[in-house]
């Protein structure tokens, strides 16, 4: 079966030029479009059911826009891409995963203009996201699953860290803890305002100050060895510290690694709450670990629904487009320790 490169070559041509002549995303000249498409003919590449959706201006792609994830996909991001490829799937489209960090965003708006996906789901949201700014310029339609600080006219879902935060600190506080940490994602995705790490940063201090606890609160990067050294640093400036909540599943090994180099006991000595993970990832520590189960999979049939909505002009907006995380009880928290 012929290819695109096949095309190229044989109108010689470029790739892009091959690809604009099928899009219409770019202009080209009446001589050179009648070579390629004089090619697509000699070739057969008409017969390509991905070259008559190019021809139609539809691809039937979603992309999926994440930053490079070192190491893989987390289980709770997996469960996302799982769920939204499912989704996107029954609705006749395919999901493709564009890994590009933030500050790309001119690679972004380069691969819509080439008409190369019908919309774009775009993940680890920023307060202030300049590849949601070159969305906006590009007119494609797109789907946050996050939030940027102005949300007028723009499509999202989101997990609702304001709540789940609060129900995480609740449940150690009604447990008699006084004295909590949070482990929080890293300096740099506070620094770049990302989204999760402020909203649970800000919704963390608000709970403790609303139940009267002594909080303490961290970033960590993603590593076991943060966490570990995270985790060493809050019990050496608060050794009377008896729980924690984490939002970092990799540095989360670290904190347990930690409470054992000092022989605290999980959860007689020390709790350990997990928040915005899954239940699945917590079985993987001894004890167990009492989580807030992220909505990955909801997220993910959601904002592909959100999506599919805004390519047909219309609106879905499920109510609420904020989902929240639900305890899932494990091993790993338990009543204060009398002192």
């Amino acid at each position: 079966m012929a290819t695109m490169q096949d095309v190229a070559r044989h109108a010689g041509v470029s790739l892009s030029t091959v690809s604009y002549a099928l899009s219409g995303a770019r202009p080209i000249g009446k001589e050179t479009r009648a070579r390629v498409l004089a090619a697509i003919e000699e070739l057969g590449f008409e017969r390509n059911a991905a070259a008559r959706s190019l021809a139609a201006r539809r691809s039937h792609v979603l992309a999926l826009v994440l930053p490079t994830v070192a190491g893989g996909l987390s289980g709770t991001l997996g469960e996302f891409a799982q769920s939204a490829s499912q989704t996107a799937r029954d609705a006749g489209y395919h999901l493709v995963i564009w890994p590009f960090d933030r500050e790309e965003h001119g690679e972004v708006r380069d691969l819509v203009r080439q008409g190369l996906a019908d919309g774009v789901l775009v993940m680890e949201v920023s307060l202030e996201d300049e590849r949601i700014d070159a969305l906006m310029a590009s007119q494609v339609p797109f789907t946050m699953i996050g939030r940027t600080a102005e949300l007028d006219g723009r499509s999202w879902v989101d997990i609702d860290f304001e709540r789940t935060l609060t129900e995480a600190v609740d449940h150690l506080a009604d447990l008699g803890h006084t004295t909590v940490a949070f482990v929080n994602h890293s300096q740099r995705s506070l620094d770049t305002g990302y989204g999760p790490t402020v909203r649970a940063r800000d919704a963390f201090r608000a709970a403790a100050a609303a139940r009267g606890l002594h909080a303490t609160d961290v970033t960590s990067d993603e590593s076991p060895l943060a966490g570990r050294l995270a985790t060493s640093a809050i019990l050496d400036e608060r050794p009377g510290t008896t729980a924690f909540v984490t939002m970092n599943e990799t540095a989360t090994f670290g904190v347990t690694q930690a409470l054992r180099d000092r022989r605290l006991r999980v959860p007689d000595d020390v709790s350990v709450l997990a928040v915005v993970t899954s239940p699945e990832v917590g079985a993987m520590y001894d004890p167990p670990l009492t989580t807030m189960r992220a909505p990955g999979r909801e997220l993910g049939r959601r904002s592909v629904t959100e999506l599919l909505a805004a390519l047909e002009g219309t609106t879905v907006h499920e109510a609420p487009r904020l989902v929240t995380c639900e305890l899932s009880p494990g091993a790993s928290t338990g009543p204060a320790p009398r002192r």
